[in-house]
């Protein structure tokens, strides 16, 4: 190994989506713009839900979880890549890339142990629902939470260590927006082998498990539906789950897309495709949720309104 290649390296370079300065402009109107939306309408949730007692529910308790965990996720990514641009820079300080890399892994798996609690609440809400009140109590929501909150920072901490005990030599170019585990492993010049097995083992299981969860869920849900088949029973089920049905598909269809593989086949494509669950998703929440709520809806005029 040659002298430049013992260089450590104190510093990665995020190159973003694309290195053409006219699609440069274009990403970052983009990003501002869907960052602003996210912000703003996640907000308007969190505050209609806190200020109308009618949704003092358990599912509009985990909906505000949500909202609040969408603002952080996106939080993380955005606004580093926004002021690179405005800077004219590339660069990300080694600890802050480690920084970025566990925030990102601890609200990304924190969305999906919401989702499928959300499907949870869900399932009881269709299949029990006389026993609805009892099954959903305020002590159990609050614990199902906190549980997700210490498995996913857990989560998150044991991959970053995996990644600061790795060396990294001269090259530092990471195609990508964030620090994304992936394309960092790859410029490691230490073996990732523990970090790959580490991977597909305990972030296999952390990943799934939310992931079958959901799918358990929806398959009780609609065989409910289906064994007493009517109009408002089907209304009923659609207005009651669509929202959460279209999340779950943008959210877990991205993820298994880019991380369902070896880190060592990680392309450039894998970071546009991580755009949906790191931008997109964040940003339709809202819609989606209030867009086809009327209690939501109501809530929002309210405070529109008052305002």
């Amino acid at each position: 190994m040659d002298g430049d290649n013992q260089t450590i390296t104190t510093e990665f370079l995020l190159l973003g989506l694309s290195e053409e300065s006219d699609q440069e402009e274009v990403v970052f109107g983009l990003f501002l713009g869907m960052y602003m939306v996210t912000i703003s309408g996640n907000l308007l949730i969190i505050l209609a839900i806190s200020c109308d007692p009618h949704l003092h529910t358990p599912m509009y308790f985990f909906l505000a979880n949500l909202s609040t965990v969408d603002i952080c996720f996106s939080s993380v990514t955005i606004p580093k890549a926004l002021v690179n641009h405005m800077v004219g820079s590339k660069s990300i300080s080694y600890m802050e890339c480690m920084a970025q890399m566990y925030f990102m892994l601890a609200f990304g798996n924190m969305d999906s142990f919401l989702l499928s609690v959300m499907a949870y609440d869900r399932y009881v809400a269709i299949c029990h629902p006389l026993h609805y009140t009892l099954m959903m109590r305020p002590r159990l929501c609050v614990l199902l939470v906190a549980i997700s909150w210490v498995i996913t920072n857990l989560h998150a901490l044991l991959h970053t260590l995996l990644m600061v005990r790795l060396t990294f030599c001269s090259h530092n170019a990471v195609h990508h927006f964030f620090c994304d585990p992936y394309p960092i492993l790859k410029l490691s010049c230490a073996d990732t082998f523990i970090n790959d097995i580490t991977a597909f083992t305990e972030g296999a299981v952390v990943f799934l498990v939310p992931f079958v969860c959901v799918v358990i869920s929806y398959v009780y849900i609609f065989s409910n539906v289906l064994k007493k088949p009517s109009a408002h029973g089907i209304r009923k089920a659609l207005s009651t789950c669509g929202s959460h049905l279209t999340v779950v598909c943008l959210f877990y269809g991205a993820i298994l897309g880019v991380y369902m593989h070896p880190s060592s086949s990680y392309s450039p494509q894998d970071a546009v495709a991580s755009v949906i669950f790191t931008v997109v998703t964040p940003m339709a929440n809202p819609f989606l949720y209030s867009l086809r709520n009327r209690d939501m809806k109501a809530a929002l005029r309210k405070i529109i309104l008052r305002s």
